[in-house]
């Protein structure tokens, strides 16, 4: 929970909401033409299709702008996108995994280990740092849908696996293969959840000092803005009083 909150803050406190939006829904639309290329364009027969749609009901995604890409994926004029995972160690050791989904492999890995290098991590081969990190489903809801308790017996109710409730909300993670039915069974209990997505949860986590967690910090900041990387996770923490020093 602690590096899911403090990147909301800094994403918060750096006020790029908007810009970070507009990116969001272009990369939420691409996942969806791909899915619904990759499969049928009918999510109750698209697992994967289905994951997507409710990660961008989830991000208030409007319904003509899924509408519009299941529709692209359907004209067969999308380009042809591929799915590739990159791992690496950024500043102080810390573990990443970057999602990326790209219609050219070599221009979107050349900028992926650059991000890495300048700020002094290293890309490394797939696998290097995956073994670290468990995949899981995970469905944020906000304070308001209720207390802790209550979200807990709704998350035992739809089969999840754990709950950590704290000032900011709830997150609930789940077996990744019952993300949708988890994701469901929950809306219908709770209401419409702030996200549902696929994740790569850190086993241990990787303390940083202030001038690695600066660097790192810069380093999410280059690859989230990359048009082609889909969703980044580290194993990175960094420590209130830090925190604070570098959100001045």
């Amino acid at each position: 929970m602690a590096g899911h909150s403090q990147f909301k803050n800094i994403m918060h406190r750096k006020g790029r909401q908007d810009a970070v939006r507009a990116k969001l829904f272009s990369k939420l639309g691409r996942e969806i033409t791909v899915a619904a290329k990759m499969g049928m364009a009918d999510p109750d027969m698209n697992p994967r299709l289905r994951l997507a749609i409710q990660a961008a009901k989830a991000q208030s995604m409007p319904k003509e702008n899924i509408e519009r890409a299941i529709k692209k994926a359907e004209g067969g004029d999308t380009e042809n996108y591929e799915a590739i995972r990159y791992e690496g160690y950024g500043p102080g050791g810390a573990a990443v995994i970057v999602e990326a989904l790209t219609d050219n492999r070599n221009r979107t890995a050349s900028a992926v280990r650059s991000y890495f290098t300048k700020s002094g991590g290293a890309l490394g081969e797939t696998g290097s740092v995956g073994f670290m990190f468990d995949r899981v489903g995970e469905i944020v809801f906000p304070t308001k849908v209720g207390d802790a308790d209550k979200v807990l017996e709704a998350a035992i109710e739809a089969g999840a696996d754990d709950v950590v409730s704290d000032e900011e909300g709830h997150v609930v993670t789940c077996a990744f293969e019952s993300l949708g039915e988890v994701s469901d069974a929950l809306t219908k209990a709770l209401g419409e959840p702030e996200s549902v997505k696929a994740i790569w949860k850190p086993q241990t986590r990787t303390a940083l000092d202030e001038d690695k967690a600066a660097s790192m910090l810069k380093l999410m900041d280059a690859l989230e803005d990359d048009d082609d990387v889909q969703n980044v996770f580290s194993n990175f923490e960094v420590s209130d009083d830090v925190m604070a020093k570098l959100t001045v």
